[in-house]
C-alpha cells in the first residue's frame, strides 16, 4: 500500500511539472506571437512633396532612412505612395485628396505648401501629418506660439541661420552694401525669413531689397530687375524660386553678381557659398518622429515640432573662381565641404 501511495504521489508531481512546463511554453509562445505581430505590422504612407529640387529630394531620402532606422522599411512592412506637385497649388491639393481616398496611415508633407494643403484636407479624416522643411511652422499656422501642434500634425523646421549667413556674406564680400532676395509671395516660409533678414541686415552693414513673384514664369523678368540694384543675391529655401535657380544663376553670372545659397544642393548648382543645413539629416529626424506616430508611441498632437540646429559652411570654388572671388581661408578651413565643379541640370 505504501508503495502504491508513493507511486501515486510521484505520478502527481510529474503531471504537475509537465503542466507547469506546458503553461510556461504556452506563455512564451503567446509572447513570441505578440512580438511577431508587432514587428510585422504593415503601413501605407503618402509623401506629398511640393516641388522637385535637391533639398526636398534629400529630405525625402532622409525621411525614409529615418523610418528604416526604426524598423519601418519600404518593400518589407511599408508601402510608400509618392507624389510631387511640381510647385503647382492645384496639383498639391489633389495629391492630398488622393491620399485621403487611399486611406493612408500617415502623410509626410515636404515643404510648407504641401503641409498646409495636407492638413486642411486630411484632418477631417484623422490622418496624422508629419511635415519637413518648414521654415516657420507658427507663421504657417501649423503650430501654436508655444510650439505645440494645432492638431494631428507635427514635424521638423529648416529655419535658416540668418545671422551666420549674413556674417559669412560680409566676410566674403567686404565691400558689398545691398543684398537682393527673390521670393514667392504665396510662401509664408519665405515671408518669415525675409522679415528676419531685414531685421538683422543693418547689424552687418547691409540693405535688403526684395522682389516678389507669383509663379516660376515671373522669375526671369524679376531677376533682371533685381540684378540691376544689388551687389549680390541671397537665395532662400523658397520652393518656387529654387525650382528656377539655374535661370537665376545664368543671369547673375552674366553680370558677375554672386549668388549665395541657403543649403548644400544650391551650392552644388553654382551658388558660391552658404551656411546651411544638411537636408538628409533633417529628413532622418523627421522619419524618426513619423515612426513614433505609426507605432502608436505618441500622437502627432503630443509632439512639438523640432528644429535642426547643425548648420555648416559649404562653398563652390569653381563658382567663386568664375566671378573672381577668393574664398577666405578663415571660411575655407572650417568648411564641411568645398566643391570644385558645378552641376549642370
Amino acid at each position: 500500500m505504501k508503495k502504491t501511495i508513493k507511486s501515486i504521489l510521484a505520478l502527481g508531481m510529474a503531471l504537475s511539472l509537465f503542466t507547469g512546463c506546458s503553461a510556461q511554453s504556452n506563455t512564451s509562445n503567446t509572447s513570441n506571437t505578440s512580438n511577431t505581430n508587432n514587428n510585422s505590422t504593415e503601413y501605407t504612407i503618402g509623401i506629398n512633396q511640393f516641388a522637385v529640387h535637391g533639398s526636398l529630394d534629400n529630405c525625402r531620402e532622409g525621411f525614409l532612412l529615418g523610418l528604416e532606422q526604426e524598423g519601418i522599411i519600404e518593400g518589407q512592412n511599408l508601402t510608400v505612395l509618392y507624389e510631387n506637385a511640381n510647385a503647382d497649388g492645384a496639383i498639391n491639393s489633389q495629391i492630398s485628396t488622393n491620399f485621403v481616398a487611399n486611406k493612408v496611415d500617415l502623410i509626410c508633407a515636404i515643404a510648407t505648401p504641401a503641409a498646409q494643403s495636407s492638413f486642411a484636407i486630411a484632418s477631417p479624416a484623422n490622418i496624422p501629418i508629419i511635415y519637413s522643411a518648414i521654415t516657420d511652422p507658427i507663421a504657417a499656422e501649423l503650430a501654436n506660439a508655444d510650439g505645440t501642434p494645432v492638431g494631428e500634425i507635427t514635424g521638423t523646421s529648416d529655419k535658416l541661420p540668418v545671422e551666420r549667413q549674413l556674417e559669412m556674406i560680409r566676410t566674403m564680400l567686404p565691400e558689398a552694401k545691398v543684398i537682393g532676395i527673390m521670393y514667392s509671395t504665396s510662401e509664408t516660409n519665405s515671408v518669415s525669413a525675409i522679415a528676419e533678414y531685414q531685421e538683422k541686415a543693418a547689424d552687418f552693414g547691409f540693405e535688403i531689397i526684395v522682389s516678389g513673384v507669383s509663379t516660376v514664369a515671373d522669375i526671369p523678368l524679376a531677376a533682371d530687375s533685381l540684378l540691376e540694384r544689388v551687389d549680390c543675391l541671397n537665395n532662400l529655401t523658397d520652393n518656387t524660386v529654387v525650382s528656377a535657380l539655374p535661370i537665376i544663376l545664368d543671369k547673375a553670372n552674366a553680370k558677375k553678381i554672386p549668388v549665395f545659397g541657403s543649403e548644400v544642393e544650391q551650392v552644388k548648382l553654382g551658388c558660391i557659398a552658404t551656411v546651411g543645413l544638411d537636408y538628409v539629416d533633417l529628413g532622418i529626424q523627421t522619419g524618426k518622429i513619423a515612426a513614433r506616430v505609426l507605432k502608436g508611441e505618441s500622437l502627432a498632437s503630443e509632439i512639438n515640432f523640432e528644429v535642426i540646429e547643425e548648420a555648416a559652411f559649404y562653398a563652390n570654388s569653381k563658382a567663386a573662381e568664375n566671378l573672381g572671388i577668393t574664398i577666405p581661408e578663415v571660411l575655407r578651413s572650417s568648411a564641411k565641404e568645398v566643391f570644385d565643379d558645378i552641376i549642370v541640370e
